[in-house]
């Protein structure tokens, strides 16, 4: 059977891309795969109007993997049953500590909303499913960070370009390096009104069975002063723990 080469090209670029959360540029794919730049800047070109990649135009512009690309392989995920798992747990789960629960995966430098599950009376949050937020002011984007491979989380971390939030939103790596290693220890992360004032959030990782870190579950609610978030963060740590052993994750 003979092979289309463009869709071959194509194929080959988005594997590319998706290996190199950093980004990667046209003269880099063009050297890495050995194609004429003209056939790579026309499939990448595409692939950007499709939503499959991502353009950050800086001085030379990078390509990074695509939301679009992301929501395929989400619903490759749904036939696994993976998300099939995880929903009914996080909607009791909603129910039993009576606040919003969210699981979100790694998009890049960003964090991506997949499932959302409320209690009877929620409050209102922002976040909605297929929503984005910044990696270095979320717990969720901090717990998947934290266990995340060193090689990952290096280019991740190059990536963040730190903006203001609210006046707690860590705003360089020092700081972040330094919260990741104290997420790692304690087992879970906080978003302590870093990104919106009057919203306090606590997330734990989730694991597969190959022991890599799936995403990340986190608890959102108002901020109050009186709420134990140290006790909340060890059982959404032992909720996530929980999920990952649904999920096949052996320790």
């Amino acid at each position: 059977m003979k092979l289309n080469r463009t869709t071959q090209r194509t194929v080959e670029i988005l594997k590319l891309v998706s290996k190199n959360p950093e980004g990667i540029t046209l003269d880099e794919i063009c050297e890495k795969l050995e194609l004429p730049k003209t056939s790579a800047y026309d499939i990448v070109t595409t692939l950007a109007e499709m939503g499959m990649v991502n353009v950050d135009k800086g001085v030379r512009q990078r390509y990074t993997i695509g939301l679009t690309a992301y929501r395929i392989g989400i619903h490759y995920t749904n036939n696994l049953d993976v998300i099939g798992v995880i929903e009914p747990e996080l909607r009791a789960f909603a129910k039993t500590v009576g606040k919003t629960v969210f699981f979100g995966v790694r998009s890049d430098h960003e964090v991506v909303y997949i499932c959302k599950s409320e209690p009877e009376n929620p409050i209102i949050t922002t976040a909605t499913v297929g929503t984005k937020n910044p990696i270095y002011c979320t717990s969720l984007g901090k717990a998947i960070l934290a266990y995340s491979d060193e090689d990952t989380r290096r280019q991740v971390m190059a990536r963040i370009k730190f903006r203001k939030k609210t006046e707690k939103t860590i705003l360089n790596r020092e700081l972040l390096t330094a919260e990741l290693d104290k997420v790692r220890k304690q087992g879970y992360a906080l978003d302590a009104r870093e990104l919106e004032d009057h919203m306090e959030c606590v997330g734990a990782p989730v694991f597969g069975a190959d022991g890599s870190v799936l995403g990340a579950i986190s608890v959102s609610s108002l901020y109050k002063p009186t709420e134990d978030y140290e006790e909340l963060g060890q059982i959404v740590a032992e909720k996530a723990a929980g999920l990952s052993k649904l999920l096949g994750y052996i320790r």
